[in-house]
């Protein structure tokens, strides 16, 4: 399997403090990976940098069977190259419906004119049934997003990122605020997300962790601390030390 992201020696100062440090570590073209650290251990910066929201000081950041270099390619570019990001807080439109908020998220020319002339279309119409039912919102297509669950709209702005049919899925926290029953729907989505594509979980919460079974990568101070499963980096002596054991 060859990989789909690769960061190299990444390292990023802020006024002096060491963000990322000689950051290291490879994602598969079809992964579930989670992400997990103290805070301050450069989680979200290393989403700032692979999505072109910051620059790196030193080091590469390699993307897909050519290699190509992410650094220096705006937000925009990244993301039409197949990156997508999740932020924590759901950003939907919570006065359309939940099909126009997938309509809209669909890949179609994004020119000013090819907007404006653009309709809706059988196989955009279909497209939409797929991605509510992909995320578990068949029934919900008619409702406004600003009706759903906690939940529901974390499904929905996944539904609209996958509208851009992205190749790897970075996701900050998205079990946060949800109710069991739909961390369990979202474990095994973002599960069944990740036969086909990369998705990258940073998470705080060690029992969603655990539901997602996949390879957990231990950031401390900006670096790598350990990678494996969950049971082998929680027996790691410097893990316990510096995260589980707090």
């Amino acid at each position: 399997m060859s990989a789909l992201l690769q960061v190299s020696g990444v390292s990023k100062s802020f006024d002096g403090f060491k963000a990322i440090n000689n950051l290291s570590f490879t994602i598969d073209a079809a992964e579930l990976r989670a992400v997990i650290g103290p805070n301050g251990a450069g989680k979200t910066t290393f989403m700032d940098i692979v999505t072109g929201k910051t620059r790196p000081d030193a080091g590469s950041v390699r993307w897909g069977e050519l290699g190509t270099s992410l650094l220096g390619m705006s937000e925009a570019r990244i993301a039409r190259a197949g990156v997508g990001r999740k932020f924590q807080r759901p950003t939907v439109f919570e006065d359309q419906s939940v099909a126009d908020n997938l309509t809209m998220a669909l890949k179609a020319p994004r020119g000013p004119f090819a907007v404006l002339r653009w309709k809706p279309s059988a196989a955009s119409a279909a497209r939409v049934d797929e991605l509510a039912a992909e995320v578990g919102l068949s029934e919900q297509l008619a409702r406004k997003a600003g009706e759903l669950s906690h939940g529901q709209k974390q499904w929905l702005e996944i539904g609209m990122l996958l509208a851009q049919e992205p190749r790897l899925l970075l996701v900050d926290e998205p079990a946060a605020g949800m109710t069991l029953a739909e961390r369990e729907q979202t474990t095994s989505l973002l599960r069944r997300l990740a036969e086909t594509r990369a998705v990258v979980v940073v998470e705080h919460d060690m029992d969603f962790v655990r539901r997602l079974d996949c390879k957990v990568t231990v950031l401390h101070q900006g670096s790598v601390l350990a990678e494996g499963s969950l049971d082998h980096v929680s027996a790691n002596p410097e893990v316990i030390e510096v995260y589980l054991g707090r």
